[in-house]
């Protein structure tokens, strides 16, 4: 049965030679290698060599990845991964976490130990971007892209506009997009209406 390998990095600047030495160093002969250059946030399945390397691999043969980010854009697509490579009975290899098949019973199990870390992680890191910004709030500071209009303008452009000048008028006069005038005058045409 064949040994498949598969690498990624995310810029062209980049190679994925450095991951397949590695896979050779752990002493996996690698029959068939695939790597893609693409973000890590791009799921496994829309990976053009990933994709390409499932429609080769046969049931039964192994995949050998260097790290588990490799399989997947996050824990969820990493299950997906797996499972799905499980369902065809291929060994999956992670050699970061030791030559451990992620598909064998152990393997399941710190998956899933993995995917409940990651998850804590995410959780984490939205409760402290959260406190952050509320802090920020608390501290006066203006949150999001700075304006693009004065309040001079923007008074100018609510009383225009409830004169009857159009949104599109209105964009082109002070040279910004149409949904910057609707961010304007929408506030406006609400507290009319109540």
């Amino acid at each position: 049965m064949a040994t498949f390998a598969y690498g990624r990095v995310s810029t062209s600047e980049q190679s994925a030679d450095n991951q397949r030495l590695e896979i050779e160093s752990a002493g996996h002969k690698v029959d068939y290698w695939f790597a893609d250059t693409i973000s890590g946030k791009t799921s496994a399945s829309q990976r053009p060599q990933f994709s390409k390397l499932l429609d080769q691999i046969r049931d039964g043969e192994t995949l050998v990845v260097a790290k588990l980010d490799r399989l997947g854009r996050d824990a969820q697509d990493v299950g997906a991964t797996v499972k799905l490579l499980a369902s065809r009975k291929i060994a999956v290899i992670v050699l970061q976490l030791g030559k451990l098949d992620l598909t064998s019973p152990a393997g399941k199990l710190m998956l899933t130990m993995l995917a409940a870390v990651a998850e804590m992680e995410r959780d984490l890191l939205v409760e402290r971007t959260q406190a952050g910004l509320t802090r920020a709030r608390s501290e006066g500071k203006t949150l999001g892209r700075p304006l693009k209009t004065t309040p001079e303008q923007r008074a100018d452009i609510i009383a225009k506009y409830t004169a009857g000048e159009s949104i599109s008028a209105l964009a082109r006069h002070y040279s910004v997009s149409r949904a910057n005038i609707l961010g304007v005058v929408t506030p406006a045409r609400t507290s009319l209406l109540t």
